[in-house]
């Protein structure tokens, strides 16, 4: 099984490689990884303070790690920290992230290249986020006595690991020193296969949008638009999304206006999007700070980085991607207290999806009928507040995975 695993990874770079011929994000893949060994070494080479080494798959697991590291930072100031990514969706967006010091692409698993890295930037902890687990880097990790622990991690049933025929990756679950996880399925699932060293912290994103909310940045021309009026905000929608929300716009527009954050700024697809309304629409990097916006019932957010600071000004919102591949960040919305509409294809795996639908302060639709008949049911008074309250507390309820985390991490870091 070790040689088929080394075997695939070595396929699973050609087949990058050739990609990258091809395609930009295969090719950003590839290239950020060239002469990596050199630029490792250049970075270390008169680094005497510990390192603490955080990995994450891409953007999202960064989001995840990201209150770690920030109080990582701040209570071991006189430690260095690594910062890997293995997608260029997560390495790209945060290259020049300035509460890590060194920021890098982590070297596809192997034997070689994990010797390497470990050998160059000799970590005494490293923490890997939510589905990271490498087996020739947790091995090599092991076999130095470098603590590694799992953190936001979530397990099921059905994953190789709890297979009969699952061995080799198991084998990569019992090199962590340990797991900080989500949820109780997932430490009944882990003891079941004898790992007891796991502690239910939850999930770390909680404790980031929550310092989102108090450190929210003010929007004057969002401000502006909102004036007194309702606002429906409609986060990272793709094309299937606005199926469904076109006709409700152009039925409900005198309600409500609405602010647009597509999840790809895509031109064609901001075209397509104000020819499927009816409606007075404006992109945001169109308008001037004073301009009268009374008239204008949707506002189109043609820039990336703004949405986790729309919601404050939405009464209800709209989350994308449950039409598609998946739902995206829901709890940006929740953190603000309001209710959230999703598509209804493709949420199921995602707990907080799941736990606002049972509570009441989430609503997941099949289409544009359902999304109307549900809006308006939630938009009588009792119900509404209601809702509101929902949302607020379930974030509230699950504050508290990074200070459990940190509890752990400084009995390491003290001792070493």
């Amino acid at each position: 099984m070790k040689l088929l695993y080394n075997t695939g990874l070595l396929l699973f770079r050609f087949i990058f490689s050739i990609a990258a011929l091809f395609n930009t994000k295969a090719r950003a893949f590839v290239n950020g990884r060239k002469n990596l060994p050199e630029k490792l070494q250049h970075a270390f080479a008169d680094i005497q303070a510990g390192v603490i080494w955080i990995h994450c798959a891409s953007l999202g697991e960064f989001e995840q790690g990201r209150p770690i590291i920030e109080r990582l930072r701040s209570e071991f100031a006189d430690k260095k920290i690594l910062l890997t990514f293995f997608s260029p969706s997560g390495y790209e967006v945060r290259k020049n992230y300035d509460q890590a010091d060194f920021v890098f692409y982590l070297p596809v698993d192997s034997p070689s290249h994990a010797r390497k890295f470990i050998a160059i930037t000799k970590p005494e902890l490293a923490i890997f986020v939510k589905y990271e687990f490498w087996y020739n880097y947790c091995h090599e990790l092991q076999r130095q006595h470098i603590p590694i622990l799992s953190v936001s991690s979530i397990f099921r049933k059905d994953q190789l690991f709890f297979k009969p025929y699952g061995g080799f990756y198991r084998n990569i679950l019992y090199t962590f020193n340990h797991f900080f996880v989500q949820n109780e399925e997932s430490i009944a699932l882990l003891k079941s296969i004898g790992i007891t060293a796991c502690t239910q912290a939850g999930d770390t994103r909680f404790d980031r949008v929550n310092q989102i909310v108090k450190q929210k940045k003010t929007i004057p021309i969002v401000q502006h638009f909102k004036g007194s009026q309702k606002v429906f905000v409609i986060g990272s929608c793709w094309p299937d999304d606005m199926d469904v929300l076109s006709p409700f716009i152009n039925e409900n527009y005198y309600q409500a206006k609405f602010i647009i954050a597509p999840h790809e700024i895509d031109n064609a697809f901001i075209e397509e999007i104000e020819q499927s309304l009816q409606v007075q629409c404006r992109r945001y990097s169109t308008i001037k700070p004073d301009e009268n916006l009374d008239d204008c019932q949707v506002l189109i957010i043609d820039n990336i980085g703004m949405l986790s600071h729309l919601y404050q000004y939405g009464e209800f919102a709209y989350v994308g991607g449950a039409f598609g591949k998946g739902l995206h960040n829901i709890l940006e919305a929740a953190c603000y207290g309001i209710p959230i509409f999703f598509g209804n294809k493709n949420y199921q795996k995602y707990a907080e999806a799941n736990e606002l639908i049972m509570r009441g302060g989430a609503f997941e639709i099949s289409d544009y009928h359902d999304l109307r008949s549900k809006y308006e049911m939630i938009n009588i008074p009792e119900n509404f507040m209601l809702a509101c309250e929902v949302t607020r507390l379930y974030v509230e309820e699950n504050l508290g995975a990074t200070e459990k985390i940190m509890a752990y991490c400084k009995t390491l870091l003290r001792v070493s």
